[in-house]
């Protein structure tokens, strides 16, 4: 089974990425994710922090709803474990990395504001990444603040960035947007290359011992697989953009389901971070075996053959599938 793709414009030999994340922080693991047989890569993730404290400049929209900046600040995890990379090492890191794999390497950074920051794309483009994913992160405290702002705000991020590099650039989602498809869209005619559904927020714990706020950090599982699959099988064929399904994905069946609601190509982190690098290659071997018996012709004639457009029954994406599961369940229910 061919199972050679293209994303963001790039030639893909399958569709199976890697996502942002430590792994990709070395050079050896980035050779050991190539030769497992990854389609691409997902470099870490620079943060717009980084990249102001570099020249200097805090941004007010950081801070914003909290009492004090330098009260948040002090938040913020001190410099030598808050970053792995110095902006400056973060381009090298991109110009090593495209010597020593030959798949292509796509940048990530973390912003929110637009600002002086973003002229930092271009420099990431200069040191040869193949595309750039941008991951917008705003949680919005004050009252006063709408849906509508927030929603401008990421698309100016985007519009500043594309009119500052010439790479492809994917923006990678907030599940919590009140209206996905029109998002969606609107990204799209802003310049997006592609949507990344979605990207997977933290959430703080509450220490009571030490009577403190705490970050939380777990890795993903299968279960967390359906939000974005959901979103990928009604956007596939109404916004004219790739898609990547970017949570959840941890077994050969991940893929293909995302594969079959419409996913461009699926991205996984902790099913490699938990049970290593050779997991992608074990994965892999499962897709294309699971086509091949199933009489797939190519990977093109499966992708989005369970989306809504293509499904005889479009309402079971739509409210008509909570009802149906809020029903379903019942004295002697068994979790299939």
């Amino acid at each position: 089974m061919d199972l050679a793709t293209t994303y963001l414009g790039l030639n893909l030999r399958n569709p199976i990425v890697p996502a942002s994340s430590p792994l990709s922080r070395h050079l050896s693991t980035l050779r050991r994710l190539e030769d497992a047989g990854a389609g691409a890569v997902v470099l870490p993730s620079l943060f717009e922090e980084d990249i102001n404290r570099d020249v200097g400049i805090v941004d007010p929209v950081l801070f914003e709803g909290g009492s004090d900046q330098a009260e948040a600040r002090s938040y913020y995890p001190a410099p030598p474990t808050y970053r792995d990379t110095s902006p400056e090492a973060y381009l090298t890191h991109i110009q090593q990395a495209k010597s020593a794999i030959h798949i292509p390497v796509i940048a990530s950074i973390n912003g929110v504001s637009s600002g002086s920051w973003i002229s930092f794309a271009e420099q990431i483009e200069q040191a040869g990444a193949d595309a750039l994913e941008l991951n917008v992160y705003y949680l919005p405290t004050s009252t006063r603040v709408t849906g509508a702002e927030v929603e401008e705000m990421t698309i100016e991020v985007l519009r500043e960035v594309k009119n500052t590099v010439k790479i492809p650039v994917a923006v990678k989602l907030s599940p919590f947007y009140s209206a996905i498809p029109n998002m969606a869209q609107r990204l799209v005619d802003n310049g997006a290359d592609g949507l990344i559904l979605f990207n997977r927020f933290y959430q703080p714990d509450i220490d009571l011992e030490k009577g403190a706020v705490v970050p939380h950090l777990t890795l993903s599982n299968s279960d967390e697989l359906r939000l974005p699959l959901r979103w990928t099988a009604i956007l596939y064929g109404r916004v004219n953009t790739d898609l990547a399904l970017a949570t959840g994905v941890h077994t050969t069946s991940d893929v293909l389901k995302g594969l079959a609601a419409g996913a461009t190509v699926t991205t996984m982190a902790s099913e490699l971070l938990k049970n290593g690098v050779q997991r992608l290659s074990e994965i892999l071997a499962g897709v294309s075996l699971w086509l091949v018996q199933h009489e797939y012709e190519s990977l093109d004639t499966f992708r989005g053959s369970i989306s809504q457009m293509n499904y005889a029954v479009p309402a079971a994406f739509e409210r008509a599938n909570y009802i149906r599961a809020v029903t379903s369940y019942g004295p002697g229910y068994v979790q299939s």
